[in-house]
């Protein structure tokens, strides 16, 4: 009972933090004279990325080399992006639809389509840069360094590249929420906030989304450890699903909102950091972890998933079409996949 209570409340500081962090990023997108591309792919996508990226880092730092924890370290690294691209985009699409009366593009998605098309184009090549290191013998010692300061070189160029579009005219965002509390400086300007209240309030929504994430991690894993589940459960489906309750929150509050790019965005650039980044705790503190084996086979199958997942959701993107929200529910039927396989696993089947 105290476990649902506490995933209850985490989950409820999780959607007002989010529901802080994305206005406030708008306004610091707008103050930056950022374009929407680089407000969602980079600045929501980084700090919505930290909770999914901390599980990891101290299973992998902290863990003392223990096999649990590498195990752990090693699912979440595979299992973030493998969420992203199925359930997160599958919050999206039913968002989409949920909401389809009420926005004045129904169930069509009004997104920007070259930085989200940059953003799959840029996961593609670095997650299957890290995941072709993982086929290579430990023995041969330099591949895996080297693959690692590839994806950092990576990430630093899409990030610059995000950053060099030129913003489209659209106005101011919402009123910023922690604005009314700067009350001689809104009687000033009522409609422009301090670039210092801003900030506040991205820091606020930022802790508030971690902090959540945290509670809601931990009464998870206590819950799972009541049920006796397994590391390798916990790593690859329970921790995952929690971590990226952030990108679902910000998806489903921008898609309210009619800003799609945004919504699409965060989710594509957090996957982009995820395959860069966390990655690189693998490829260089456990490398012998990060390998291609028989015991390893299910948790490497996510990605295959998870590329068919992203083939089949944004290939009419490439091909000149528009998105809608059903073709983003399509990533639901690659996690039930996946779940089947886990369960096999468990099982001792395959």
């Amino acid at each position: 009972m105290i476990d649902l209570i506490l995933l209850a409340v985490a989950f409820a500081i999780i959607l007002a933090g989010a529901e802080l962090f994305t206005n406030g990023v708008e306004w610091a997108g707008h103050r930056l004279d950022l374009s929407e591309g680089a407000v969602g792919s980079v600045l929501a996508a980084v700090g919505t990325a930290l909770p999914e990226t901390a599980v990891p880092a101290v299973a992998i730092l902290l863990g003392g080399g223990a096999a649990a924890s590498t195990e752990i370290g090693v699912g979440a690294i595979l299992g973030a992006p493998f969420m992203l691209a199925t359930l997160a985009l599958g919050v999206v699409g039913l968002t989409v639809i949920a909401l389809q009366a009420t926005r004045s593009t129904a169930e069509r998605l009004e997104i920007d389509p070259e930085p989200i098309r940059r953003d799959i184009t840029v996961f593609a090549v670095a997650y299957s840069l890290a995941i072709g290191a993982a086929f290579v013998p430990v023995d041969v010692g330099w591949v895996r360094p080297a693959v690692a300061i590839g994806l950092v070189v990576i990430y630093a160029l899409y990030v610059r590249a995000h950053l060099r579009e030129e913003r489209t005219e659209g106005g101011h965002p919402n009123p910023l929420r922690l604005h009314r509390l700067d009350r001689a400086y809104r009687r000033l300007d009522p409609h422009l906030p301090r670039s210092r209240v801003i900030a506040l309030q991205v820091a606020v929504g930022l802790a508030g989304i971690v902090g959540g994430a945290i509670i809601f991690v931990q009464a998870v894993q206590d819950g799972a450890r009541l049920l006796g589940v397994a590391p390798l459960i916990l790593a690859l489906v329970i921790s995952p699903i929690a971590t990226e309750l952030p990108e679902a929150a910000n998806g489903f509050l921008w898609v309210r909102r009619e800003k799609d790019t945004l919504a699409l965005g965060n989710i594509t650039g957090a996957m982009v950091f995820q395959a860069c980044v966390p990655t690189v705790l693998g490829l260089l503190l456990v490398p012998a972890a990060w390998a291609f084996t028989f015991e390893t086979a299910v948790p490497f199958a996510s990605v295959g998933l998870a590329f068919a997942s992203l083939l089949a959701i944004f290939w009419p993107l490439f091909r000149g079409r528009v998105l809608t929200g059903r073709r983003l529910l399509v990533g639901s039927g690659f996690y039930a996949i996946f779940l089947v396989l886990v369960a096999l696993d468990v099982a001792g089947l395959v």
